[in-house]
């Protein structure tokens, strides 16, 4: 069924969006639409807001659905109420409407995944109870399913059964980390519900106590005794997860993960784990990446379970990670696809479209200009800046100080400055730019408080004022 759509739009964005739909509707590929554009009088898309909407537009026509543009602020359902047709958010950048229609206009559904995630405290022992407490509740926050005891080698953990106990009555699932039988048989009678890691030697310790034991090679790289443990298991009807170990870089790494795929092949139905510390903290590269290419193993082994940790600074959101990468490769999987286009989660450095705008489109909106208020854009070519008095390019922003005439206005000139750097930095590493909106450094991004910008831009209307005002008097 032909679907209507209604796109909301300034004056500024109303000829691209106009150019941008006729090119998505003529694509085969795209599931057919008819569209109208309504310009509802404001020069910025970005400016509209629900209540400005609901008092411009009066009438929808034979519209299923209305398009606002996604940077338009505000809840949406009292709009939907008053027009009784659906109302959602365009992509924020018009040039994107190509990658929402490949969805069908439908967002992408990342509520599933296969993977289920271990988050280790690794210093647990030295913890008070309250600190493994919250520690596990940011794990937790962050996608963990199961919140993991690591327990040191010949460092004492007297109150380990305590924060077991802790954990449970507060809801969580828990699992134990040692090779020390003692420390399992303790965790085990506390109500931990896995026991990692269990040895053909050691699965004594599983008759003993209810909880799941993660299975591990007696001998380091011995996928035999691993074989003998599973055995064992199976033969018991005893549920278990198994654990070939995944080896660091240079030390056994593409061993390791031939040992993962000899071991499915062997067992396709059993539960499998993979321990992805060891490449994650190990290696002194991004997290994302490696997050990234590990899940699409995982996914490609049908592995159940990742034990994750976050321990160095630089994999401080590694479980984070872990969790959308396990969302996207399940639906990339489920849909027959390339992991391309779900989520920019893991996209840090870069951008897929850094530079949707080429400096002669930008040439041109600049020409529809007449107010003083600058426009900064970034093309592939570098920084522009613009308003009704000209346009002016550079990759250095301090070479375009003097074209502003900013020279008695701090407020102003200190906004510019904040905006400009961001526009660099966006050029330099190939990103995407909007101006008054951070930089998107996917999962990385620590968002500032939105408060510091509107107080900003209050004391700059306010300065004005009184500038204004000693002219006069």
């Amino acid at each position: 069924m032909t679907k209507n759509l209604l796109f909301l739009t300034g004056k500024l964005a109303e000829k691209s969006l106009n150019k941008v739909l006729s090119e998505v509707q003529s694509n085969p590929k795209t599931p057919p639409f008819k569209y109208r554009i309504e310009q509802i009088g404001v020069s910025v898309a970005a400016l509209m807001t629900p209540d400005l909407i609901a008092r411009r537009l009066k009438q929808t026509g034979d519209a299923d659905k209305i398009i606002v543009p996604g940077l338009c602020q505000g809840d949406l359902t009292a709009l939907e109420a008053q027009y009784g047709v659906p109302v959602e958010r365009g992509p924020i950048d018009l040039k994107d409407l190509p990658q929402y229609f490949g969805h069908a206009g439908v967002a992408p559904d990342l509520s599933q995944h296969q993977v289920k995630i271990f988050a280790e405290i690794v210093d647990a022992p030295y913890l008070s109870i309250e600190g493994i407490v919250k520690k596990a509740q940011q794990y937790q926050a962050q996608g963990a399913n199961v919140i993991d005891l690591g327990c040191l080698p010949a460092v004492p953990f007297s109150h380990l059964a305590e924060a077991v106990t802790a954990l449970k009555q507060l809801g969580f699932q828990v699992s134990v980390d040692s090779l020390n039988t003692d420390d399992l048989l303790s965790a085990g009678h506390a109500g931990a519900d896995y026991l990692l890691s269990l040895t053909e030697n050691t699965l004594w310790i599983a008759d003993e106590v209810a909880a799941t034991p993660v299975l591990i090679p007696a001998k380091p790289h011995s996928l035999a005794s691993l074989y003998r443990a599973i055995e064992i298991c199976l033969q018991r009807n005893k549920p278990f997860i198994a654990d070939a170990i995944l080896d660091p870089i240079h030390f056994g790494l593409t061993d390791s993960i031939v040992r993962y795929q000899k071991l499915r092949k062997k067992y396709p139905e059993i539960q499998i784990m993979m321990g992805i510390g060891n490449l994650t903290e190990l290696t002194d590269a991004d997290t994302t990446g490696i997050n990234a290419l590990l899940f699409g193993m995982i996914s490609e082994l049908d592995i159940n379970a990742v034990l994750a940790t976050s321990v160095s600074p630089h994999a401080v959101n590694a479980i984070a990670e872990a969790d959308i990468a396990r969302r996207i490769m399940f639906a990339a999987k489920r849909d027959d696809r390339l992991p391309r286009g779900y989520s920019d989660g893991l996209l840090g450095l870069h951008d897929r479209r850094p530079f949707t705008y080429g400096a002669d489109e930008i040439k041109e909106i600049a020409t529809q200009i007449k107010d003083p208020s600058f426009r900064i854009q970034v093309s592939e070519q570098g920084l522009h800046i613009y308003n009704r008095d000209g346009i002016y390019e550079a990759v250095d922003p301090f070479v375009l100080y003097p074209h502003l005439k900013v020279d008695d206005d701090a407020s102003h000139a200190f906004y510019l400055g904040v905006e400009l750097a961001r526009a660099q930095i966006a050029w330099q590493l190939n990103k995407r730019y909007v101006q008054d909106q951070e930089l998107n450094w996917g999962l990385s991004a620590l968002h500032a408080e939105k408060l510091g910008k509107t107080a900003h831009r209050e004391a700059s209307i306010k300065e004005k004022r009184n500038k204004k005002a000693a002219k006069e008097s």
